[in-house]
């Protein structure tokens, strides 16, 4: 999806806002489908009735298939991670100040989007083919851990961080985001982040604390 200067998503090349905006209607609906009912019992016919389709035909028709659905739902919720994530790190210059809003950002948008991580994680951990393989996948965007890998080494050039193993401490610090994605999803209820009382903001100040005195530089000025 490409966003134009004023924040709107501008349509595919090729489509027209009207197109998008029933794919958009769909991939919505897919989402919560998920979300409710787990990816194995998504079909077209509980995702049309959620998005107040006449026929699952209408599905058919702006996807080629369940994995090119499947695919634009993470792509999807991806985007929509990637748009709340990304300025707040960038407000930052030091590295500290950007790790630490990375992973408040992070943090801050499971809180906010507990139904697409529910989805999200449920369509990762199910959606498979008939040889087991993934039907989805990240392409087109930087994996996490090496975005991490290589902030945390440029943090290390600067003097700002300690000498550490660049990837371990980057592994570490998404698995403990990811663990976060993971409780929240195991919620009991769309509705809700958890179903054991999980804050994740509060989780999400515990990382920042954990991880600033594990990379700090304690001979930096």
């Amino acid at each position: 999806m490409r966003v134009n200067p004023q924040g709107a998503a501008a349509p595919e090349s090729g489509r027209s806002f009207t197109t998008d905006a029933r794919r958009a209607q769909i991939v919505t609906a897919a989402i919560e489908t998920v979300a409710e009912l787990g990816y194995a019992r998504a079909s077209f016919a509980q995702i049309a009735k959620r998005a107040k389709l006449s026929s699952v035909r209408l599905i058919s028709y702006h996807f080629d298939d369940k994995e090119d659905l499947f695919q634009a739902l993470v792509d999807t919720v991806q985007e929509q991670a990637r748009l709340a994530i990304q300025p707040r790190i960038r407000a930052h210059r030091e590295p500290a100040a950007m790790l630490a809003a990375y992973i408040e950002a992070n943090l801050d948008f499971l809180a906010e989007h507990p139904v697409e991580v529910r989805a999200l994680v449920d369509v990762f951990a199910n959606a498979r083919r008939q040889d087991g393989s993934s039907l989805v996948s990240s392409a087109g965007f930087d994996t996490p851990v090496a975005l991490l890998v290589q902030h945390l080494r440029d943090g290390q050039r600067s003097g700002a961080f300690r000498p550490f193993d660049a990837e371990a401490m980057a592994t570490a610090i998404r698995a403990s985001i990811d663990a976060a994605a993971n409780r929240i999803s195991a919620g009991n209820s769309a509705g809700s982040s958890a179903g054991d009382g999980f804050d994740p903001r509060a989780y999400g100040r515990e990382l920042v604390t954990l991880f600033d005195l594990a990379t700090r530089n304690g001979e930096a000025s």
